[in-house]
């Protein structure tokens, strides 16, 4: 927090615009476009709000399959299923740790009549937008953009958050920019605008008094809410930098152990490197086996895994996490569809997890899972002094020792 941020919320107060009208609301729906560069957004009460909104609009019917990245938060896929859609899971690449677009054309393949393609940028950094949106427009498919980590981040130049036909960000606590919470719609179709506006107020008709033709939901943004985002909008640029800074000195510090950082393309994107995260390299993991709820491994000199990190980094009251576990993974998804770069990928999913197996290429099949078993999410606050990250460093380097 600056200080602008409680200047708006007293003046949404001393005004009594405490609901989900007022000045705070209509202003930061024009800056947002005005940053980002859509022509409309539609203040909600949260990114999964908007994301409800958007498969919606895209006209998702029950038994409706559709298209969701695999490695990413459940908050992406969940709208589907509200709309009584049916996620189908594309594998992810090791290049941006995103959508992998030679899955997806695999998957246009297996379910040749899928419409709708939820694309996110995990971490803050841009997917493979020109391959995946060429994809989509030869499949006449509409994208969903899932920019709700990523506010802020450019591919050539342009923002995320407006590469889809509908595009959804997110204002929660530990967003790039917060209002505790909160999210967006964004996009160029007016109409499309207007009908999140009125769904999201309960889907209202102008009449004198409460008249309802279609079903609608409490979705819209307070006024509150709206006075911690407008005033944290301007110090945007500040903490993308804070966070490159913090990624920079990660790599730098750790150059020296069998690691890589989260990659992105330099030539074609800039993050707003909303996480660190590391992946270690196959030959320096220990022994570690996942549950769905516990965790062993073996330590062994030389070598680590990400439990052994994090177990480590919590002793020193250092928050990190595990990479988001791919949701073909977890229970309430494990039997819908799965789509690698070779094909179908639930045969080869129960390979890779008892034989090893690999492609053509020698790498893994199941890349989104190899990522979650090597991965982990490093201390990343802005507010994180260079001292406290030097001592973040510093425990891992131990862990390797």
């Amino acid at each position: 927090m600056h200080g602008p941020e409680i200047q708006y919320v007293t003046e949404a107060y001393e005004t009594n615009w405490m609901s989900t009208v007022g000045a705070n609301i209509n202003e930061i729906e024009k800056q947002i476009c005005e940053k980002v560069g859509c022509r409309y957004a539609v203040a909600l009460s949260a990114g999964t709000a908007s994301l409800h909104m958007a498969v919606k609009l895209a006209g998702v019917k029950p038994g409706d399959k559709v298209f969701c990245s695999d490695m990413t938060f459940d908050a992406t896929v969940n709208p589907v299923v509200y709309e009584g859609g049916i996620p189908v899971f594309i594998d992810t690449e090791y290049d941006t740790w995103n959508m992998d677009p030679a899955a997806l054309e695999k998957a246009f393949e297996l379910y040749p009549e899928v419409k709708v393609v939820v694309v996110a940028h995990l971490y803050g950094t841009p997917g493979k937008i020109d391959e995946i949106r060429e994809i989509c427009e030869r499949h006449k498919a509409v994208i969903i953009e899932d920019a709700a980590e990523s506010l802020g981040a450019t591919y050539k130049g342009v923002q995320t958050g407006t590469f889809g036909s509908y595009n959804c960000i997110s204002f929660n606590g530990n967003k790039i920019i917060t209002g505790s919470s909160g999210g967006m719609l964004l996009t160029d179709d007016l109409a499309a605008a207007e009908k999140v506006r009125k769904w999201s107020t309960q889907s209202r008709e102008n009449a004198p008094w409460y008249q309802h033709e279609e079903l609608g939901y409490n979705y819209r943004m307070s006024n509150v809410i709206a006075g911690v985002v407008r005033g944290q909008i301007p110090y945007l640029e500040e903490h993308i930098a804070q966070k490159k800074a913090i990624y920079e000195r990660y790599r730098e510090g750790l150059k020296d152990l069998p690691i890589e950082m989260n990659p992105y393309d330099e030539k074609n994107s800039e993050p707003n490197f909303w996480l660190s995260c590391l992946i270690i390299k196959p030959e320096a993991m220990c022994k570690q086996v996942r549950g769905e709820q516990e965790v062993l491994y073996n330590s062994e000199s030389g070598k680590s895994c990400p439990t052994e990190i994090l177990e480590t980094l919590a002793k020193y009251n250092a928050e990190g996490r595990p990479i988001w576990k791919p949701m073909h993974m977890q229970p309430i998804y494990r039997m819908n569809g799965f789509v690698t770069r070779e094909g179908n990928g639930r045969a080869k999913t129960n390979a890779y997890i008892s034989g090893g197996a690999v492609g053509a290429d020698g790498k893994p099949l199941d890349v989104g899972m190899d990522i979650f078993q090597r991965g982990l999410c490093l201390p990343s606050d802005n507010k994180m002094t260079a001292e406290e990250q030097d001592v973040v460093i510093e425990l891992v380097k131990r862990c390797f020792k």
